[in-house]
């Protein structure tokens, strides 16, 4: 059990039937009245968002979520096969539980596939990747402003903003949380 209390970001607990995980916690002293937890809570099965605010002394039974390395193999149509590398056993798993995690995902990465009670709930991808940029506009000579930033598609088909001075063929660095640039390699 944990307590509205001890909430930090990533804490996961079963309320209502369902799982949620803490994105965002503060803890609220008024000047008058009681203390109270207020919780950005993300639904870890079907990824919707609530606001809530709790007692600090609420209880709630926590909800162990599993996280297991896999290597993403090959997506086949709808479903994406993934790889325990432990036992070698190949998953797959249908776009719905994936999202958009695999966005910046080349074959045979490693991710971190989410379980609860041995169901599959997402998959968090690597929080770097380095990926060759496939089309851009040629940089130039003197193309030195200061933030300018042009579009770029990445080998994975998504399309990006990179500074000026990337190239065609040009092995950048991407954050997968953010979707931005962060440096070429």
């Amino acid at each position: 059990m944990i307590s509205a209390g001890e909430f930090k970001n990533g804490v996961t607990f079963e309320m209502e039937d369902q799982v949620y995980q803490v994105v965002e916690f503060q803890h609220v002293k008024p000047g008058k009245g009681a203390a109270f937890v207020r919780t950005k809570l993300k639904n870890v099965i079907t990824g919707a968002t609530i606001e809530r605010s709790f007692s600090p002394t609420d209880r709630f039974p926590r909800a162990p979520i599993n996280r297991r390395d896999m290597q993403y193999l090959y997506n086949d149509g709808g479903l994406y096969y993934f790889m325990d590398e432990q036992t070698f056993e190949q998953t797959p798993l249908d776009a719905n539980s994936i999202g958009d995690a695999l966005r910046f995902v080349k074959e045979n990465t490693t991710c971190k596939v989410l379980f609860f009670k041995e169901q599959v709930i997402g998959v968090e991808p690597p929080i770097f990747v380095e990926l060759e940029v496939t089309e851009t506009e040629p940089g130039f000579k003197g193309d030195t402003a200061t933030g300018a930033t042009k579009p770029a598609t990445v080998e994975t088909g998504v399309q990006i903003k990179v500074p000026l001075f990337i190239n065609q063929g040009d092995i950048i660095r991407i954050d997968t949380r953010t979707g931005e640039y962060m440096e070429r390699v």
